[in-house]
């Protein structure tokens, strides 16, 4: 994918996705809660869209801000978000999280991402989906897919996510820096999958490289 192209390429995942379920992280944004954002981030690395969602749902029944989190006994926490992945590592990294942000922010989520990466179990890609959704912030949140898709593109040329970050900072043009998680993700998760992507159903097709594709359908 040529630099020009992406314009392009926006128009088109703009008008695909909306046949598509919204990944839960973006239905949570809607509440425009900071903290309810940071939250469902964190039980969605490396976790189905499905089970963060109902994790998020149970815990936020029984706290939704940090103070209530931290009364929350660990095995509570456990139990309640429970099947994600690590959800024992999460646990602790909520109420560690629970426990900054009120001894450090006055219970306030921050809204930088050198601040947020001060959190535990808090990476770039949580720290801009928080600045982003929870706060309308400039970042660009890059997650495997997004990662995976804008090398497959060859819009970009990177081995790590936060390599991407860092390119597509300097590449992407800065109105699409916002959304541009909310497209890929979904996109990467119905059509341009890992492994065997649809890509006789792309729409993109014209545009991509096909990078690293061995297989495809």
């Amino acid at each position: 994918m040529k630099d020009a192209q992406i314009h392009a390429a926006v128009a088109i995942l703009k008008r695909e996705i909306k046949r598509w379920q919204e990944p839960v992280v973006g239905v949570v944004a809607r509440q425009r809660d900071p903290f309810l954002i940071l939250v469902s981030t964190v039980l969605s690395l490396r976790t189905k869209d499905k089970v963060t969602a109902e994790a998020s749902a149970r815990l936020f029944k029984l706290a939704r801000n940090p103070k209530a989190l931290l009364k929350l006994d660990l095995r509570a926490i456990e139990k309640a978000i429970y099947p994600v992945c690590f959800y024992r590592v999460k646990a602790r990294s909520l109420k560690s999280i629970a426990k900054d942000l009120l001894e450090r922010y006055g219970g306030r989520v921050p809204d930088s991402i050198d601040e947020l990466l001060t959190l535990q179990g808090v990476g770039r890609k949580t720290a801009n989906l928080v600045v982003t959704l929870g706060f309308r912030k400039p970042g660009i949140c890059v997650d495997i897919h997004v990662h995976r898709i804008s090398n497959r593109w060859g819009f970009v040329r990177t081995k790590t996510p936060d390599e991407t970050e860092t390119v597509l900072r300097k590449k992407l043009p800065k109105k699409y820096w916002i959304i541009y998680n909310d497209l890929l993700v979904p996109y990467g998760q119905n059509l341009c999958a890992p492994v065997s992507p649809w890509c006789s159903r792309c729409k993109l097709a014209k545009f991509c490289a096909r990078r690293g594709v061995t297989t495809s359908r």
